[in-house]
């Protein structure tokens, strides 16, 4: 099959995406006015994180979702150790205020999209997923052994696969603009999907072979990308599970593009252990991803995207500060963000 080229965006797309997650941002702020009455429990006064938790009756999860969101927003914001409202909340969001627009919030109250994002944070769990009274339809993004996913019925992982990999086709060049791999001869991608950060690390660098690893009907599609982009030969596909299955040792590399967003804190630390193990001496964990700021306070479009993931996921954004703490517990240190596109970076971490 010819070699087809990987082009460079010429217009940013960011904005795109921007306007595609902006509903999360009417489903958290009708949640939390119309059916939390979070704006009422902080008039009357500040309330700390466990304080907050327990009048909300949320787990740690889904409270970081919509606090983040709503200190985005600026509507709430955290001084010293409580939480409390900001003048633009308590004048427009209090109902007991002479200029409260609750009440015209709460007219999307009963909207299917607010109903279920209520759902997921009462529950803390992902659309589809099992509860102990529900059996549920299974997740779409993220398999999990003993979870129903579309990652596994070869039809939906295609859509999805293919799907997912709009944006990918888009940041994956500059990602491999900003790395400088000159030096290295492997690349493990956990989670690859299509394999196309990959695919653009290949062909930048024609000393570098590449391994991903992911799910067996996703990497049917794979197979079909390193085919038109002319790395067959180069790109291994490896099927498993990445949390169990036996990772090559020694890579130089490890790339974890948009993976741990999938995932809470423990499966992230457990997921960064085992990258690490498969390192060689000098090799380096990447993690490429959307960052929050280090406060959780934004960016807004982020603080949404991480509802987005919330919703679909047992994840969410994490700072890089986050990310920081998690590679330390896996013996692990990083540097400086590095932007690439669509609110992207890449991290990079090596051995402490």
């Amino acid at each position: 099959m010819p070699e087809s080229p990987l082009p460079h965006a010429t217009i940013d797309p960011t904005s795109i995406f921007e306007h595609f997650r902006g509903n999360h941002g009417t489903e958290l702020l009708t949640a939390a006015a119309a059916h939390f009455r979070l704006f009422d429990k902080l008039a009357a006064g500040p309330l700390a994180w466990h304080e907050l938790r327990s009048q909300l009756a949320l787990a740690e999860r889904p409270l970081v979702v919509l606090i983040t969101a709503l200190r985005a927003m600026r509507l709430i914001e955290r001084a010293s150790d409580k939480y409390r409202l900001t003048p633009l909340a308590r004048e427009h969001l209090v109902s007991t205020s002479p200029l409260s627009v609750a009440d015209y919030i709460g007219l999307a109250a009963e909207s299917p999209g607010v109903l279920a994002m209520v759902e997921r944070l009462r529950t803390d769990l992902p659309a589809g997923a099992k509860s102990d009274t529900d059996e549920g339809a299974g997740t779409a993004f993220i398999y999990r052994e003993g979870t129903d996913s579309a990652m596994e019925q070869e039809a939906s992982a295609r859509h999805l696969t293919l799907a997912l990999a709009g944006r990918a086709k888009n940041v994956a060049p500059v990602l491999a603009d900003v790395l400088p791999l000159a030096g290295d001869e492997t690349l493990l991608d956990l989670g690859g999907g299509t394999g196309i950060y990959s695919i653009a690390l290949l062909r930048k660098y024609p000393q570098l072979r590449a391994i991903v690893l992911d799910r067996p009907e996703v990497l049917k599609v794979s197979h079909e990308f390193a085919e038109q982009y002319g790395v067959a030969d180069r790109l291994e596909l490896l099927a498993g599970d990445m949390f169990s299955a036996a990772l090559p040792a020694g890579v130089d590399r490890v790339l974890l593009s948009n993976i741990l967003h999938d995932w809470d804190v423990p499966e992230c630390i457990e997921l960064l252990k085992r990258s690490a193990a498969a390192l060689s001496v000098r090799g380096e964990v990447l993690i490429h991803d959307v960052f929050l700021s280090d406060e959780l306070d934004g960016p807004l479009p982020i603080a949404l995207y991480s509802a987005a993931l919330f919703t679909l996921t047992e994840g969410r954004a994490y700072s890089a500060a986050e990310y920081r703490a998690m590679l330390g517990a896996a013996g692990l240190t990083a540097g400086q963000v590095i932007p690439t596109l669509i609110h992207c970076g890449v991290l990079v971490a090596r051995r402490a």
